[in-house]
């Protein structure tokens, strides 16, 4: 028998929204401040998974300059009706102060909850319309009697209030565009809190609702209520949490919650999900929050529940009885010899890359060219990849010839404005230098000189990472013996887990290359290459 391998979407893929389309299975999965927005896979025996379309791709539907660290686009949910896909998000313009440890004071955010829509996955998807700024984690219900309704948590700034302040639902009309009569509080949540992502189903006369509650961290849970009446009184599971770890901090699996169902066409049910993976010993998911995928069952009694009734999250269920459906591999050498960025790429923020990077000034490369200081919120030229293993490697090859301190480019493992570790070229006085620029939420950030005189001419950068343990070496191209930089440095500070305190962390490691020129000239670096490789698909 085939089983599935959890996570399915690995590295940084959170708050799953699933839907089936005939044969076809999507996922839509959050891409904060990482542009373009919104990542939706498709698989058609959920075992493979290909990258199918990044909806948000243009200014008039995203422009996120400004926004702040794992703000930016939050748990899109996608769902098909009436001959077209609807997808539904959160753009987050202020995070404000956490809710964790208790709510004082006001707590003041900004999210503008927005829909967009297209006939076809691959787009093109329309411009956005709003819808309202209540809450966040909105999602669309299409009831059996044709009419739509909108349902996002509501979030209550007041001082001493609970922030998260329940599940609100209000219909949307379909042709216009827009949400019609008063919003209604239906689910005031249970005492887990942090009653977020809510999605509705109809299943024998019972409207469930499913949310995420006990917040995005160890203690994440799936809870569903149900009711006969769409407006409720909803009553609450039985058994509490339908999925949850139950604060685990070790295992395959941890940090479950944010639940979304599918039937399939067989009539199986299947429970998409977000999930953490922390390094062994460590309670650290530098990762990030992935998505994964199990069989559940309806009982007798009408209530949802995993297969063996625990409520725990499967690392390796058993593949549903479909035809395989690998997808032809998209090969790619690692050479930037093509007019368009490789699919696994994205940038931060920014709906103009052409602000950013160009393939075609110097063809075979990718020119960055130099912007604001690592960590901006608004004009970073920072071109990465998601982490996706424990243990992998990282290669590029980069022509740079900074003429002062404030230029500098290079290989950068980057979590946040807070928490990175940049292996630059620069200059210090008149010297060409290799150093490194790190930032952690205990230390700041820092910079050391590795190289104090560097040779002129191309070089290779390289990271290995080896679970918590990240390392660094560099040669001038040509050369066939890597030199090493002596310092170990603990993969581990790029995880949701390491912060200071209030921060928001969603997001996950990336990989890739950035350049700076804070003089404002703009001095551009090119990369010819940039390989990711796993070093150890069994430790992943």
């Amino acid at each position: 028998m085939t089983r599935l391998h959890n996570p399915i979407l690995r590295g940084f893929n959170p708050d799953p929204s699933i839907v089936r389309v005939d044969d076809d299975i999507f996922i839509a999965t959050s891409t904060f401040e990482w542009f373009p927005g919104v990542q939706i896979h498709h698989s058609r025996d959920l075992v493979h998974w290909r990258l199918a379309a990044r909806p948000l791709d243009r200014a008039a539907q995203l422009d996120m300059r400004g926004d702040p660290d794992s703000c930016g686009v939050w748990a899109p949910d996608l769902s098909y009706a009436h001959g077209k896909f609807w997808l539904i998000y959160t753009q987050v313009k202020r995070y404000g102060h956490t809710t964790v440890n208790g709510a004082a004071g006001a707590s003041l955010r900004d999210f503008h909850n927005y829909v967009v829509t297209s006939d076809r996955i691959e787009g093109p998807w329309s411009d956005p319309a709003f819808l309202n700024s209540s809450g966040f984690d909105p999602a669309l219900f299409h009831d059996d009697d044709g009419r739509s309704w909108l349902l996002n948590m509501l979030w209550d700034h007041r001082p001493g209030r609970g922030r998260f302040a329940g599940i609100v639902l209000q219909e949307f009309d379909r042709a216009a565009l827009r949400l019609v009569g008063e919003a209604r509080l239906i689910f005031a949540g249970t005492e887990r809190g942090f009653t977020e992502g809510p999605h509705l189903y109809k299943r024998d006369g019972w409207y469930h609702l499913l949310v995420a509650e006990g917040g995005t961290g160890w203690d994440h849970a799936v809870v569903m209520a149900r009711s006969r009446s769409l407006f409720g009184p909803y009553e609450v599971h039985p058994d509490g949490a339908v999925l949850s770890a139950n604060g685990a901090r070790d295992g395959a699996i941890t940090r479950t919650g944010h639940g979304d169902l599918v039937e399939l066409a067989d009539g199986s049910s299947w429970l998409a999900y977000l999930c953490g993976r922390p390094l062994p010993g460590r309670e650290r998911c530098v990762l990030g929050r992935e998505s994964a995928i199990q069989p559940v069952v309806w009982g007798e009694d009408g209530w949802l529940r995993t297969l063996d009734g625990s409520g725990a999250p499967d690392p390796a269920p058993v593949a549903p009885a479909l035809p395989a459906a690998p997808w032809p591999q998209r090969a790619w050498d690692g050479r930037f010899d093509q007019p368009d960025l490789p699919e696994a790429f994205q940038w931060l923020r920014t709906p103009d890359p052409s602000a950013l990077f160009s393939l075609t000034e110097r063809p075979g490369w990718l020119r960055l060219y130099g912007r604001e200081t690592v960590g901006s919120h608004f004009r970073q030229a920072l071109v990465a990849r998601r982490q996706e293993h424990f243990h992998c490697v990282a290669t590029t090859r980069m022509a740079f010839a900074p003429v002062t301190f404030q230029q500098a480019a290079g290989l950068i493992c980057y979590y946040n404005a807070s928490k990175f570790f940049y292996l630059n070229v620069t200059v210090d006085d008149g010297v060409r230098q290799l150093q490194m620029l790190s930032a952690s939420p205990d230390a700041g950030c820092e910079a050391s000189v590795i190289v104090p005189v560097l040779p002129d001419g191309v070089i290779d950068l390289r990271a290995t990472i080896a679970a918590d343990a990240l390392t660094f070496a560099w040669r001038i191209a040509g050369a066939q013996t890597w030199e090493n930089v002596a310092t170990v440095y603990d993969a581990s500070i790029l995880s949701d887990e390491v912060t200071a305190p209030g921060l928001p962390n969603f997001t996950g490691t990336f990989i890739g290359m950035a350049c700076q020129d804070v003089s404002g000239t703009g001095l551009a670096a090119d990369f010819e290459s940039f390989r990711y490789e796993a070093t150890d698909v069994a430790a992943t």
